[in-house]
């Protein structure tokens, strides 16, 4: 991807700027919503690696397949509501989204609040609940 490329998580930053440094191990994630966009543009480059390394290990599956066909288009993310749950460590967070993509055509919309949780200066996604 293009030093400028706008970033594939919709913050209106380039990719060089915004996710790439997280994505790479160079910069830490701020906070939850700075991972879940990490994460999404993650699915949009099809990063498995970064995603099970960012994934909390009480819930983190073994693998994860993304060799999907038709493989999903992911074409927009928008964060509805980021708020710190507990500040203290280890602290939680939960990030309320809406990603949107596209499989052979069809358009489909991901709604789901995620749960993390900040260990050794370190965000992490444990979970979510898929809203209807």
């Amino acid at each position: 991807m293009k030093r400028d490329t706008p970033c594939p998580c919709g913050s209106g930053r380039a990719f060089s700027d915004c996710c790439a440094p997280v994505i790479a191990g160079n910069t830490p994630a701020a906070d939850a919503e700075a991972l879940m966009r990490s994460r999404y543009t993650a699915f949009a480059l099809q990063r498995g690696d970064y995603l099970l390394a960012t994934w909390h290990p009480d819930t983190r599956p073994t693998t994860l397949d993304l060799d999907e066909e038709p493989a999903p288009k992911w074409i927009g993310l928008e964060i509805r509501r980021h708020r710190l749950l507990a500040a203290e460590e280890p602290a939680t967070a939960e990030v309320e989204f809406v990603a949107r993509y596209r499989v052979g055509g069809r358009a489909y919309r991901l709604h789901e609040t995620s749960r993390f949780v900040h260990v050794d200066g370190r965000w992490y996604y444990v979970d979510g609940v898929i809203h209807g």
